[in-house]
């Protein structure tokens, strides 16, 4: 089988490459790709996980499959960071929907719905390791049963919902509120890129 993953440069996953290989089985020979532009033809599955650019239509063309994994009970919570949106929310049983790419966003027909537990105590790398394992888990069940010609679809039904793109200034902390009450927030805040802060007092930052 011919398989490969399009994820960007920047992405969690490119820059933790070590995690990804460690894993046996099919991925042992996988490609991970950066752009588009190199899915080749003929392909059996692309993946498509971390891909922060628009695909031109013509290139789904390319593969068989292009699966997309997305964190949450589609159609309900379509949109920009799903996983992080219900961590901060308090939720910590998160169903992750396998679709099908298409034109429209998170709006491909489904193959795979799975519940994976995320513990009130993961803080945002362990929460990054445990979303691409559980990625990976159900591309490999979607694998399993491509071989086996056992795949089966249904399409979203239900009133569909939506998360925005988190705020910058929702790193924020409020020195006023307890830090239990922030806590789902301070975890899912990546210390190199966006870290949690708060304001001692003007032009003072911690």
């Amino acid at each position: 089988m011919k398989i490969q993953i399009l994820t960007s440069k920047n992405s969690w996953l490119n820059s933790n490459k070590k995690f990804f290989i460690k894993r046996k089985g099919i991925w042992k020979n996988v490609k991970i790709i950066n752009n588009h532009k190199r899915i080749k033809k003929n392909t059996d599955i692309t993946a498509i996980l971390s891909y922060y650019n628009i695909i031109p239509e013509k290139f789904f063309k390319y593969s068989k499959h292009n699966l997309v994994v997305h964190e949450s009970d589609l159609p309900k919570g379509r949109g920009f960071s799903p996983l992080y949106w219900q961590i901060i929310n308090g939720a910590n049983k998160i169903t992750f929907s396998l679709f099908e790419c298409s034109k429209k966003m998170d709006q491909g027909k489904i193959y795979i719905k799975r519940k994976f537990i995320f513990p009130h105590s993961f803080t945002y790398d362990e929460i990054k390791r445990k979303q691409l394992a559980s990625a990976l888990k159900l591309i490999e069940t979607f694998i399993k049963n491509f071989k086996k010609k056992k795949i089966r679809s249904f399409k979203q039904k239900g009133k569909a919902t939506y998360y925005k793109k988190i705020p910058k200034n929702l790193s924020k902390i409020n020195i006023n509120k307890s830090i239990i009450s922030q806590i789902n927030i301070i975890r899912t805040r990546d210390n190199q890129k966006f870290p949690s802060y708060f304001f001692i007092k003007k032009g003072n930052i911690i």
